[in-house]
Parts: C-alpha cells; sequence; structure tokens
C-alpha cells in the first residue's frame, strides 16, 4: 500500500468528538458561581429549533432531537459539503507525518473521487 493511502486510512480510522450544541448564553461570573443544582438556565433559542452538529468546534450541520432508546439522538437534517467537514478536522493533529489541516483539499478530492483507500 502506498505511504499516502497508508496515511489516509489511519485518517480515517481517528476518532474525533462531535458534539450537538443545544443552545449558548452569556452569564456573569457571579451567576455562574451562584449555579446550584435544580438551576436552570434558559437558553434564548425555541424548544422545537434545530440543533447545531459541531466537530472540534466547528459547525457542520444540523439536526433534530429525538429518543433512541433511553438516550438522545440526532437526526440530520442538513449536513455540510465534504470539504467543509473535513476543513473542520483542521487542527487535529496525527501521529502520521501529516495533519488534516495542511491536506484537507486533497483528503476531500479523494473522498470524493473514491480514491481514498
Amino acid at each position: 500500500m502506498p505511504k499516502a493511502a497508508a496515511n489516509l486510512d489511519q485518517i480515517l480510522r481517528l476518532d474525533v468528538p462531535v458534539v450537538v450544541r443545544l443552545g449558548e448564553r452569556n452569564m456573569t461570573v457571579s451567576d455562574v458561581v451562584a449555579l446550584v443544582p435544580g438551576a436552570i438556565i434558559e437558553l434564548p433559542k425555541a424548544a422545537d429549533s434545530e440543533l447545531d452538529l459541531l466537530v472540534n468546534n466547528k459547525p457542520i450541520g444540523q439536526g433534530v432531537a429525538v429518543k433512541v432508546g433511553e438516550n438522545f439522538g440526532l437526526r440530520v437534517t442538513f449536513i455540510g459539503d465534504l470539504r467543509q467537514r473535513v476543513k473542520a478536522l483542521g487542527s487535529v493533529t496525527l501521529t502520521v507525518t501529516e495533519t488534516v489541516d495542511g491536506n484537507a483539499s486533497e483528503l476531500a478530492d479523494r473522498l470524493l473521487n473514491g480514491t481514498a483507500a
């Protein structure tokens, strides 16, 4: 297997944190310090709004909350293009001789062309 293909195979097997953002708000330090169990933090977002899907703290899509057994899940309603998703991995440093950021465009092209392996 050529080195580039081996490196790509390693990249595709990396685990990355995926976050679903319910909402966000700014609070004063005194409000944060005063938080206690049972406190409710109101978010300025409608309860039926779509949630943001983030990889590496960068938005790549949106979806709606669903119940999966006893857990929460996300039904994806929008996902950015492949280049956007690969670019979101930008600061992930690999143990191989390259970083995703430096090869995001090349990696996306190879995935789109089916030459990833």
